[in-house]
């Protein structure tokens, strides 16, 4: 498991600067194996760093793409796969673990796509002016209507905790919605200051 300050979603991009020794050995340990995969989930308080930290209970399974040797530490690119629950952490040495189940995968119907479009617009416009957007307007999602819709929740410009309601969505009709109200209430904040 890696616990960050940072949701993580479905069919989206991880970048990750590995210099902590229990990262380390985790990274190491999973470039041992077939299929590398790990969990990420929202440090709700705390530190990512020397653990002792509040981690949320809903995460995403994340597939180990690359991994390169950086000047000071390890630069690993991940993908998210699918989503979990925690059941129950383990003992945290030599690095965080955790018993998981898996979530069920969101089923996409063509009655969304008019939603679909709706959120896509507003997410688009939002980050076209969002103050220090850390995603591009322009950014490409998926043919893939699902993963287009949590690449969406992904590059919305909204804070940690809302993108952790985000991950706990059900349906992808409520992901839609959320995503377009969430978004919504982030730009009036942005116009009222």
């Amino acid at each position: 498991m890696f616990p960050l300050r940072s949701v993580h979603f479905p069919h989206t991009p991880l970048p990750l600067r590995v210099f902590e020794p229990r990262y380390l050995r985790m990274i190491g340990k999973l470039l041992d194996e077939e299929a590398p995969r790990f969990g990420v989930v929202l440090i709700e308080r705390g530190h990512e760093v020397g653990g002792g930290d509040r981690r949320s209970r809903v995460g995403t399974i994340a597939r180990l793409v690359s991994v390169s040797a950086g000047a000071d530490a390890l630069l690993a690119i991940a993908v998210g796969t699918d989503r979990f629950t925690v059941d129950e952490w383990l003992d945290d040495e030599p690095f965080p673990r955790a018993e998981v189940t898996s979530l069920p995968e969101l089923d996409w119907s063509d009655e969304l796509i008019p939603l679909r479009a709706e959120a896509e617009a507003i997410v688009r416009r939002t980050l076209a002016h969002a103050p220090e957007a850390q995603w591009d307007a322009e950014t490409e999602l998926s043919d893939d209507p699902v993963a287009a819709a949590w690449q969406l929740a992904a590059i919305a410009p909204l804070g940690e905790y809302d993108r952790y309601a985000l991950l706990q969505s059900t349906t992808v009709g409520a992901l839609l919605r959320q995503i377009i109200d969430l978004t919504l209430d982030a730009e009036l904040l942005w116009s009222d200051e």
